[in-house]
């Protein structure tokens, strides 16, 4: 496990070095300048280039910037009177990063509970039913689903508010409008895989000697069951929980979506690169994250992977 664990580790570390690079040089080729305002004179510009160091050949830019990353500093933002880019950044991530959490545990309990029930009720009327909502919940837009949300419960049964983000009650909306896809997805997949694994010589061997029914569900299938859903649920839960431009906007949640435009519109480098960097660090975690519990649950993709 500890030689399965250090390659995979290893792995993610390369993958952020050359997405960190990536980034870097497609910045370097994008056009316009962050000094684009009509009131600074072409000999400010300058100046405030050579500041920055704008101005350096692109391979010391480049040499910087990496030692500056390692150090944790992302640098300073242009457009934003000169903040430190974490500190723009970390108001922004906790917002989405709790709508985000808190709508995949919605969705995971929801789409497990409708995955099961319609895998042990096969061809009957709940089966049919849980497919019918899991196809609804897919086939709607997020954005559709959050204004229905917000205009029946918030404008005519006033149960929650209509926007912000100022505790539990205006996070319960918004979490719900992003949860639908999550539900949807893992009911389907459990459904499936439920279904192939209750077929399995070893189910029907544990019905044979009497073994509960729950626990032959629960303990036995459900396990064997989760490792396809592992694969889509975990990068899922990291494109969520960095947050949804559009949801963040009909709800007024001040998240890493709308700086995220902000800062492309104003081709503020520092803060695209930083954002950039943290969207691919938390898909990158999904995926090492994703190993990991693979070789956890099946013990031969871990003596495999470990070679």
């Amino acid at each position: 496990m500890k030689s399965y664990f250090l390659k995979r580790l290893g792995y993610m570390f390369v993958s952020l070095f050359i997405i960190i690079s990536i980034t870097f040089f497609l910045m370097k080729l994008m056009p316009g300048s962050p000094f684009n305002d009509a009131k600074l004179s072409p000999e400010q510009k300058q100046i405030l280039a050579e500041k920055y160091g704008l101005n350096d050949p692109v391979g010391v830019q480049y040499l910087n910037y990496l030692k500056n990353v390692i150090s944790g500093d992302f640098g300073n933002s242009f457009q934003y009177h000169n903040q430190p880019v974490w500190d723009l950044i970390s108001p922004k991530l906790i917002p989405s990063l709790e709508m985000g959490l808190i709508a995949v545990m919605i969705g995971i309990v929801l789409g497990s509970f409708l995955g099961v029930i319609a895998a042990v009720k096969q061809n009957t009327w709940i089966d049919y039913l849980a497919t019918t909502v899991s196809v609804i919940a897919v086939s709607v837009p997020s954005f559709v689903l959050a204004v229905l949300l917000q205009n029946v419960f918030s404008v005519q049964l006033r149960w929650f508010p209509v926007a912000g983000w100022e505790g539990l009650p205006t996070i319960v909306l918004p979490s719900l409008s992003l949860s639908a896809i999550v539900m949807a997805t893992v009911s389907r997949y459990i459904r499936s895989e439920m279904i192939e694994v209750l077929n399995s010589d070893y189910i029907l061997l544990a019905y044979a000697k009497g073994v509960p029914q729950y626990k032959i569900i629960f303990v036995h299938a459900l396990r064997n069951a989760l490792i396809p859903v592992i694969t889509v649920i975990v990068p899922m839960t990291a494109s969520i929980m960095t947050g949804t431009l559009t949801i963040e906007n009909i709800f007024g949640v001040p998240g890493l979506g709308d700086q995220f435009v902000r800062s492309i519109a104003t081709n503020d480098f520092s803060l695209i690169m930083a954002i950039t960097i943290l969207f691919s660090s938390f898909f990158i975690v999904s995926i090492f994250v994703v190993d990991i519990l693979y070789g956890m649950i099946d013990p031969r993709i871990r003596v495999k992977g470990g070679k």
